[in-house]
């Protein structure tokens, strides 16, 4: 190879446009390459994200409409025509669920301080739920203990903090607060107003959406015991079998719809919850699988066309060659190292500007930042595609007879 490297140098000084157009379409290519396939590696992920509920038995249903000071006996009158569905193991009413984009915002800190932008203070989702909430969510303890029969009927809402003084935190905002120890028995503030105690440390829940960067905020959740008697409480979260599901979400319906007629009720499962939340990242995904396909087909065909004009133009040249000796082997990997070449000088130029695009989506747009190992992983696709789009031109060359060498002389 390294005998054919000063001739391959000094033809591609000869065709300097079309040799800067293909390393600059390669660089092109490997950058919007990596930055690609980081980001479709990103949607899956977060489409994969864990969810430590029964999300297979799992159903919702709103009720809107309804007078809020009626809400005292609505809801116990709700839960109960729930319960008596066959099939439901379990029900509880609450303000918001995983994945909805309803958010019910807050920010605990584990001290008692006035100043609300304390950098100590971590936001998190506050879930509120009433009695057996933990059993109807399917909530995995870790740690602690579920919240007992009085600290659920004693805790109502003040300036839409529950006024009880306990707790349940996922195992991320544990973590968060507590990385060397346990979070049980614990204390965390909001303001200087309200305390808890946390009793219990659960499984990861996913917030109703991403707030703030990394996957580990998408888990910081904290579960309160609420009355059942507040309008907040405006959803209904049935859990059953997977196989009873869709029957008892019908029935649930029904069974709401018949108690408050002039209300709006409405149901479906966290199935669909979870398909349409992530439904855009899906798309999104699948669109930037697309670019990836067109950017390496439309380099691929470039490299094609580049070398087959270099090949018509050099049929004389390669008959000569031919005519003194070189064998097909020779002039095949002649056009094979001129594309390793060129492609080395463009995955160069490409891996800077990945890098380079990388900073920009991270300052501008919130993206995480570009692992290395995406960097050589693409330039040596780039390489592959190149050895592989220069073959059917290369094998052409090689084909070239030393008579023709004769003939167009």
């Amino acid at each position: 190879m390294s005998m054919q490297i000063r001739p391959i140098l000094a033809s591609l000084r000869k065709h300097r446009i079309p040799a800067i157009l293909i390393v600059l379409e390669i660089a092109l290519a490997c950058a919007v390459l990596c930055n690609a396939v980081f980001m479709i590696g990103q949607r899956v992920s977060d489409i994969r994200l864990p969810n430590a509920i029964d999300q297979a038995g799992l159903s919702s249903i709103e009720v809107q409409g309804t007078d809020p000071k009626q809400a005292g006996d609505d809801i116990p009158r709700n839960l109960a025509a729930l319960r008596a569905i066959a099939g439901v193991k379990a029900v509880t009413a609450m303000n918001a669920l995983p994945l909805t984009n309803y958010t019910w915002n807050g920010g605990l800190s584990t001290h008692p301080d006035k100043d609300m932008l304390n950098k100590r203070i971590v936001g998190m989702q506050e879930y509120l739920y009433t009695a057996g909430g933990g059993k109807a969510l399917g909530l995995k303890v870790l740690q602690g203990r579920f919240f007992n029969a009085d600290e659920s009927a004693g805790s109502k809402l003040d300036s839409f903090m529950p006024a009880g003084h306990v707790v349940l935190i996922t195992q991320s905002l544990a973590r968060k607060f507590w990385p060397h120890g346990s979070a049980v028995g614990k204390m965390l503030y909001l303001g200087d107003k309200f305390s808890y105690t946390v009793v219990g440390v659960v499984a990861d829940v996913l917030r109703p959406n991403r707030s703030g960067q990394g996957e580990q905020s998408f888990y910081y959740s904290a579960f309160f015991p609420l009355q059942p008697n507040d309008s907040a409480l405006s959803t209904y979260v049935v859990r059953s079998a997977p196989a009873d599901r869709d029957r008892v979400l019908r029935e649930g319906i029904k069974a709401l719809s018949t108690l408050a007629p002039n209300a709006v009720v409405k149901g479906r499962t966290f199935s669909d919850i979870r398909d349409k939340y992530f439904a855009d990242m899906r798309s999104m995904a699948w669109m930037l699988v697309l670019v990836c396909a067109v950017m390496l087909a439309v380099t691929a065909f470039g490299i094609v066309g580049l070398t087959s004009f270099w090949v018509g133009q050099r049929r004389r040249q390669i008959g000569i060659r031919r005519a003194v000796g070189a064998t097909r082997g020779q002039i095949l990997g002649y056009f094979r190292t001129e594309n390793f070449l060129l492609s080395t000088a463009g995955v160069l130029i490409g891996m800077l500007l990945a890098f380079g695009i990388n900073l920009y989506l991270m300052q501008h747009y919130e993206m995480s930042r570009m692992p290395w190992y995406y960097l050589p992983t693409g330039a040596v696709t780039l390489w592959l595609l190149g050895q592989l789009a220069v073959l059917g031109p290369a094998l052409r060359a090689a084909s070239v007879s030393p008579v023709e060498a004769t003939r167009s002389a």
